[in-house]
């Protein structure tokens, strides 16, 4: 690679799911060189990550151990109108300035390439904008979630800001859906972690049926929450995302419009996540730790091992993509959060299964059982219905 030499692994994206498959080939395969190239100044981009304690699967603890994180192990709660709870299961948070951190300090020196803007990937290395080559002899995509007419679903779309207090907030756990708040065209809640005794972040979320994001009137809510809060102080920073919620869609149409012949495939563009919640940083360890443990594999095997756990991680989550259609299809803009209300009435370990996309059949027939939050009609269209194409550009 223009003098470099050959690598024997190529990431191609920096985010969550290609920093920690480079941490898990760092910490069980040592020997093993890796490029991680990112497109942006810093690898991990400007996120925030979290997680049920409950989430992770074997090995994840411990490969998440050099990561500074924000932990909570008083649990955290809910509030809706008519309905709040305290749920004991602990909760994490990963920002992506950490992340970039931990990688720095763990990955060998020369093996973070960033503001290396991948123009083509190929079973034998990735040709950078410059025109510099760099040879593999696996290479991975993790360039993130890829919109598509063969997916059907919806958007969450949030701004999340990051503030320090003027005095100390008296938050001691994360709100993590606070739905005592205008329901302004989709379900819509605020979601709050008290990061310091003088520090929060504070996002405003939506269900929403396109992916329309406008900061100004983002932030000015997140102004007027803060102040019914109380809460006044310094803005530290912001972050914007708009993350599919899949509701259905043909998963072979999709792997073959994405799929470069010999290249794995990883992260949300492989669609790992949960298709409901969003969440992917579960799923992102489970993938980083299968692919360390088979990491002699050629490109090839690899991509194709990689695109059978889609398929079965698609056919596994596939209860979840129903209640999304019932969430955008059945029920009411303004009555979604009905839904999640109901959804927080149930046993703490159903909940806990549900984050961690691992429910029971008992769990899903708990869920579906007893007076519907949506139309009983709407709900039966809501089934049949094939949901909006998500190939929309975002705006």
């Amino acid at each position: 690679m223009n003098g470099r030499g050959r690598v024997d692994i190529a990431i191609v994206g920096g985010g969550l799911s290609g920093g920690l498959i480079a941490l898990a080939l760092r910490q069980q395969r040592p020997e093993l060189s890796v490029a991680l190239i990112e497109a942006g100044a810093e690898p991990g981009g400007n996120h925030r990550w979290s997680w049920f304690a409950s989430d992770l699967p074997p090995g994840g603890e411990a490969l998440m151990a050099p990561l500074r994180k924000t932990s909570w192990d008083l649990g955290y709660e809910v509030r809706f109108p008519g309905h709040r709870r305290l749920l004991s299961s602990p909760y994490r948070s990963l920002s992506s300035t950490d992340l970039a951190a931990a990688l720095r300090r763990e990955l060998p020196e020369g093996a973070i390439r960033v503001n290396a803007q991948a123009e083509r990937l190929h079973a034998g290395g990735v040709v950078l904008e410059d025109g510099e080559e760099i040879a593999a002899r696996t290479v991975i995509d993790c360039r993130g979630a890829q919109p598509s007419e063969h997916l059907s679903g919806g958007w969450q779309v949030f701004l999340g800001r990051h503030m320090r207090t003027d005095r100390p907030h008296g938050l001691t756990r994360p709100v993590i859906m606070d739905a005592c708040v205008e329901q302004l065209g989709g379900y819509r809640f605020v979601y709050v972690l008290p990061l310091a005794a003088d520090e929060l972040f504070i996002e405003d979320t939506y269900y929403a049926d396109q992916p329309v994001l406008d900061r100004r009137v983002l932030a000015a809510r997140i102004e007027a929450y803060c102040g019914n809060q109380g809460w006044q102080g310094e803005v530290i920073g912001n972050e914007t995302g708009m993350l599919p919620v899949i509701t259905g869609g043909q998963l072979a149409a999709y792997q073959a419009q994405i799929r470069i012949p010999g290249v794995a495939l990883a992260g949300a563009r492989a669609l790992f996540v949960h298709p409901l919640t969003s969440y992917s940083l579960p799923q992102a360890v489970e993938i980083a730790l299968a692919i360390a443990a088979d990491a002699d594999l050629p490109g090839a095997q690899l991509a194709a091992l990689l695109e059978a756990r889609a398929a079965a991680h698609w056919h596994k989550t596939g209860f979840y993509r129903l209640l999304g259609r019932m969430l955008l299809t059945a029920a009411r803009p303004k009555q979604r959060f009905r839904v999640f209300k109901r959804f927080y009435h149930l046993p703490e370990p159903l909940i806990e299964r549900f984050y961690a996309a691992r429910s029971t059949m008992r769990d899903k027939l708990r869920i579906l059982s007893g007076r519907p939050p949506v139309p009983v009609m709407a709900a039966l269209r809501a089934l049949l219905a094939p949901g909006a194409p998500m190939a929309q550009s975002r705006q």
